[in-house]
């Protein structure tokens, strides 16, 4: 037992200490979740839901519940969870990339204190924006509202969501800082992972009653382990540009004369396409499904209901289309060949077998061919439980378990919090999680 990683971890009381505090901080998260919003009935939201669940509809709604581990559906304190966080941060990333000078505060002394700053207090805003449809989301449910001021309601509702948000996003700072693993991902993960128990349960039902077939569910399993060995064959992957420095002579000091490298990796942007494809066509979705819908309401905002309906033929191709351009723009940007290339022959070096001169253009080409497959493979991936669902007639939450966006996210946040728990292992002087290779961060 003495070689057993699971006693190892327990062992050492520094990663004991950080294992149980991260626990405790997504117990008090998991029980902010079921905390009904003061003034909306329990009971009416449960019997809301139930039917939209027997008559499979609101695909939204199941979408958003299933990122926040059911808090949605329970309209609780924590029901919009870390995403309007996540959102601001897309939104700031974008601008540092964008505008010049938000790009020299971000490398000023203290830019980047200054950059998350500004996240948050615009993470308050996005909260009460989407507080707001939240609100009037509430009304189209007959008997949910049980205070009869309106305008008491919503703003009770707006100052309560944006608080708990908010507080959850403290909860996950105090995670990265005295826990293990990054405390923003660990909140989505586990509210991913709060979602296992009753979709595990609801297939069961289905394979019981003959709705799925057990062959099927079998094979996508078998499905199921294949892609996450992908996904992480493919975090992992890189290509390596070999550089050569030529020796030169500063006063009476010699410096270059090594050979090093650029690591491109096989999919340089990582989930950001898949993250900002989502978040664009989820924001007319959460804004027809909340605000535009009713008797009244014109026909063509019930046809796009039905065109950005999640598991529809439509959403996914915009999807797609939507993932291969972010991965080719935000790769353009972040990983600029101009900007490489001037760094590489200010600093005298080469690319064996490159004409100086040909640097950028090789390198870009690198990049092109590097960006079409990884885009291509997150694409893949965001339309896999689409495929699942409407194939083998999987529920919509078992579904979403096998690829996309949750996929991705619970590999990488477990590559990470792994690699997190080794490195305190070995600084123990203990044996790590793995007596063969290395466990990668997947680097959220």
């Amino acid at each position: 037992m003495a070689s057993n990683p699971i006693v190892n971890m327990f062992k050492v009381r520094e990663l004991r200490t950080r294992l149980f505090f991260t626990l405790l901080v997504l117990a008090v998260f998991r029980l902010g979740s079921v905390l009904t919003v003061p003034g909306i009935d329990a009971n009416v939201l449960l019997t809301y839901f139930d039917d939209l669940a027997k008559q499979n509809k609101n695909s939204f709604a199941s979408y958003m519940d299933f990122f926040v581990g059911g808090a949605f559906s329970n309209f609780s304190i924590f029901m919009l969870g870390v995403m309007p966080f996540i959102s601001m941060q897309i939104i700031m990333q974008l601008a540092v990339i964008i505008f010049p000078g938000l790009k020299r505060v971000s490398q000023e002394d203290g830019g980047q204190r200054k950059i998350a700053t500004w996240t948050k207090v615009g993470t308050i805003f996005v909260c009460l924006l989407q507080s707001y449809t939240v609100t009037v989301y509430a009304g189209s449910i007959p008997g949910c509202i049980v205070i009869s001021n309106h305008l008491a309601f919503v703003m009770l509702t707006m100052l309560t969501v944006t608080t708990g948000s908010m507080i959850t996003i403290w909860l996950g700072d105090q995670i990265t800082a005295r826990g293990i693993g990054n405390g923003v991902s660990m909140m989505i993960f586990a509210g991913i992972v709060a979602r296992l128990p009753s979709a595990i349960s609801e297939l069961v039902q289905k394979v019981n009653s003959g709705e799925v077939q057990l062959i099927f569910v079998i094979l996508v399993l078998i499905m199921f382990i294949a892609i996450i060995a992908l996904v992480i064959f493919e975090e992992s992957g890189q290509r390596k540009i070999p550089v050569h420095y030529a020796k030169r002579v500063v006063g009476r000091k010699m410096y270059g004369g090594q050979s090093t490298y650029i690591p491109f990796k096989v999919n340089p942007s990582n989930v950001i396409p898949l993250i900002f494809s989502s978040a664009i066509l989820t924001l007319p979705l959460q804004l027809i499904q909340n605000v535009g819908q009713g008797q009244n309401a014109p026909r063509w905002i019930s046809r796009m209901a039905v065109v950005l309906t999640p598991s529809g033929v439509w959403y996914n191709i915009l999807l797609v289309v939507l993932i291969v351009f972010f991965a080719y723009f935000y790769t353009q940007v972040t990983l600029n060949p101009t900007e490489i290339a001037k760094n590489i022959r200010e600093n005298g070096g080469s690319i064996p077998g490159v004409r100086t001169e040909k640097t950028e253009e090789y390198l870009t080409k690198i990049l092109n061919r590097l960006v079409l497959p990884g885009a291509l493979f997150l694409a893949f991936i965001a339309v896999i439980p689409t495929v699942i669902q409407n194939a083998f007639g999987f529920p919509q939450q078992i579904s979403m378990l096998m690829g996309g966006t949750s996929l991705i996210i619970m590999v990488g946040v477990d590559l990470d919090t792994m690699s997190q728990i080794e490195a305190l292992l070995k600084m123990h002087h203990q044996e790590g999680l793995t007596k063969k290779g290395k466990i990668r961060s997947r680097n959220l």
